[in-house]
């Protein structure tokens, strides 16, 4: 039974199997040595079998088996190399940034490509940039963002991020369509909606090109914040306006509905994109409780959380950039009391690491990219693409600037906003947007590329390798590195204290208030879930402190001198500082007076009562809403009195004469009634603005009446004196 259905069988086998010779066949078995020659009967009865044994191969060749992993290993040890050889030359890292040294190696790579006679391959594509190249620069720059200057600059940042963004889209596309309805540019078909399309993705400020480049000039914290700040935040308005004009080139046509919805969507993928974000971050630093037992896989946690947040962003079609942001800089703080030293080291170094090597990627492959073409150049619109570009960010910086000091405390100077409007560099994300853009719905889209990828040279390159010089010429102030102290931490929380208490004094809602809310809230409620054990218990000085330490006996040992130095020697960040090891002699302590418990509870009474309701009794101090006192003239008039009497003293008491004498005895007692008078009328007057007696006092009646009885008299009596003297 089997026999007669075995030659089905191999006609089956046959059939799917492709022929190489008459009747032969390569099988599965060629891997094993083997190769089977088979026979088949037209009948059904009988069925040959030929085996002929092949030699044994010593050698042999299969790229196409590992050609993809093969290539880009040689991509990342290409990029590594020319990173080391770079930094191996000081003298030409201080003349050109590291980004145009890549993208010229990119440009060369590209070249020999092509002269080779091979078709270059589309290295930065769309999907490889966004989901495998641009996660790590940004969780990196997320995860190590300085979030006090963040914050405190978060108002302009995101001014700068929304409505600079807005303004350049706008005024670009806008000129630009204006521009090809000039006759003799040969751009008339170009429409409005793929302008503005083209100017929402050239002008949003590129982070990773920033980065690049300000780390190389080491420019200080304010204006780095600022333009690094308004590279990541303008993600959503890039986003936002690609898809709305995308969505809508077709239609020909934009009404005032949609550009309501084109709001309400900025406020979700900007929203929903931070959301997010939290929630994968709040899901990391809860993880991080329970991987005690299990140090090895404590960084693995954190970037699978970060890169999901960033996935589960671009799904939704929300801000993965700032997905990414908020992640990191959620789940840090917890992360770092969890997990252990070296996996917080294992974090830091593979983020750099990752970071560098996507950074160094992504310009060779814009090099490459260059090369591999294809290009239509159109020297009208590429010029006007690059000075439009420079003279919209000027226009937008000086205004935006202009509205922003009037906020600010720490005004940006006229360097500070010639440094901003100058570091807004163009990078990959504009091309690579650019790259997704159809072709059958856009046909200019390759005169775009080549305008994109000429405005990235010019912003690379001349930018780029002008700044720094710029900012030497102009003795912009730059980045001090000092390592933070327990001095300087003491004086931050002594300032942020001090502030939240005039703050609440004032009654005005600022943002120390609702910081300090904040930080209430995450020391009551959050800490208890997202840190393991006791140490959410832990104050902030304390863990800075212990922070400080094992770092400084890290860099001991490493420097070679815990060798050295006895164990006893105590290290330059001093518990000192914070508790003292051996106390003062004991002082004897002031005795207390000593009050009756009703006299206590009539304390706690008066305080209850005026200072617990400070909110509800004061109004917040403005400057601009000042009133003149009502009883400002009559305090005046008591002063101008009060002089009089002064110098008509004066001349009475130039006689000697007894009767001088008389009349200065009595003199003096009209002085004193009158002053004594003048006081009790102010004082009545002081406190009767408010219809009610200082509330720091209670009066009785019986005081009232004693009071004005005591004023009646005084009046009587001076009066009685201002007749004897006449």
């Amino acid at each position: 039974m089997v026999l007669a259905s075995l030659p089905q069988y191999l006609e089956l086998f046959l059939a799917s199997q492709p022929i190489v010779e008459h009747g032969y066949f390569v099988g599965p078995l060629e891997n094993h040595l083997l190769v089977r020659k088979v026979w088949i009967a037209g009948s059904h009865d009988h069925t040959n079998y030929t085996y002929t044994k092949k030699a044994f191969p010593v050698l042999s060749l299969d790229y196409h088996h590992i050609q993809v992993p093969f290539e880009i290993s040689l991509w990342v040890l290409l990029a590594s190399l020319m990173k080391l050889g770079f930094h191996l030359i000081p003298r030409l890292s201080s003349i050109v940034p590291e980004s145009c040294l890549l993208i010229v190696v990119g440009l060369l790579v590209g070249g020999l490509i092509k002269l080779a006679g091979e078709e270059v391959p589309p290295v930065l594509d769309s999907n490889l940039f966004f989901l495998c190249l641009l996660p790590p620069i940004i969780l990196d720059a997320g995860y190590f963002l300085p979030i006090r200057p963040f914050m405190e600059n978060i108002g302009t940042i995101l001014m700068f991020a929304v409505v600079g963004t807005l303004w350049n889209a706008f005024f670009v596309g806008g000129l630009l369509y204006a521009v090809c309805q000039i006759e003799g540019t040969y751009l008339s078909q170009v429409e409005l909606l793929p302008c503005l399309l083209f100017g929402s993705i050239i002008s949003a400020v590129d982070p990773v090109a920033v980065l690049a480049v300000f780390e190389e000039i080491h420019i200080n914290e304010l204006l780095h914040i600022l333009v690094f700040g308004e590279s990541l935040l303008n993600d959503a308005v890039t986003v936002v306006l690609y898809h709305l004009f995308e969505e809508y080139s077709g239609a020909g046509e934009v009404t005032p509905m949609d550009v309501v919805l084109g709001v309400i969507c900025f406020l979700i993928v900007s929203l929903g994109g931070i959301a997010v974000g939290a929630i994968y971050g709040i899901l990391a630093a809860f993880t991080s409780r329970f991987t005690s037992h299990t140090r090895v896989i404590e960084p693995l946690f954190m970037f699978v959380y970060s890169y999901m947040a960033y996935l589960s962003a671009e799904m939704f079609h929300l801000s993965g950039i700032m997905a990414l942001i908020a992640c990191g800089a959620v789940m840090r703080p917890y992360v770092e009391a969890n997990i252990s030293h070296k996996s917080h080291t294992t974090v830091k170094y593979f983020l750099k690491m990752w970071s560098s090597v996507s950074e160094t990627l992504i310009f060779i492959f814009l090099g490459v990219a260059t090369v591999a073409g294809p290009h239509a150049w159109n020297w009208t619109f590429v010029s006007v693409t690059v000075i439009l570009c420079l003279v919209s960010r000027v226009i937008g910086v000086v205004g935006l600037t202009f509205i922003i000091n009037k906020f600010r405390i720490v005004k940006l100077t006229t360097k500070d906003q010639f440094i901003v409007a100058y570091g807004g560099l163009r990078g990959a994300i504009a091309f690579s947007l650019g790259y997704l853009l159809d072709k059958d719905l856009f046909p200019m889209r390759t005169m775009f590329l080549t305008a994109i990828i000429t405005e990235i040279f010019f912003t690379v390159f001349v930018q780029g390798m002008t700044i720094k010089p710029l900012v030497d010429l102009l003795a912009v102030k730059k980045k001090q590195e000092a390592k933070r102290s327990i001095n300087e931490e003491i004086h931050t929380q002594f300032l942020d204290h001090l502030l939240t208490g005039i703050e609440d004094i004032c009654g005005h809602y600022g943002h120390h208030h609702w910081k300090d809310k904040l930080n209430r809230f995450n020391k009551k409620y959050i800490k208890k879930c997202l840190i393991a054990g006791e140490r959410y218990k832990e104050p902030q000085l304390i863990a800075f402190y212990h922070k400080m330490e094992f770092k400084q006996a890290i860099e001991l040992v490493e420097s070679g001198g815990g060798v050295k130095l006895p164990s006893a020697v105590p290290s330059q960040v001093s518990m000192q500082n914070i508790q003292p090891k051996k106390l003062p002699p004991p002082v004897a302590e002031r005795a207390l007076p000593q009050f009756t418990k009703g006299r206590e509870e009539e304390i706690r009474k008066i305080l209850r009562s005026n200072l617990q309701k400070t909110r509800q009794r004061l109004r917040s101090y403005n400057r601009h809403t000042l009133v003149a006192d009502p009883f400002e003239d009559g305090w005046n008039d008591f002063l101008l009195k009060k002089q009089r009497l002064i110098e008509l003293e004066k001349k009475v008491r130039l006689a000697d004469s007894p009767t001088h004498v008389a009349k200065r005895c009595s003199f003096d007692l009209v002085k004193t009634s009158v002053l004594l008078g003048e006081t009790m009328k102010c004082g009545k007057i002081s406190f009767g603005s408010h219809a009610k007696t200082p509330p720091d006092i209670e009066r009785t009646s019986t005081d009232n009446q004693t009071q004005i009885s005591l004023t009646t008299r005084c009046s009587k009596l001076s009066f009685f004196l201002h007749i004897n003297l006449a």
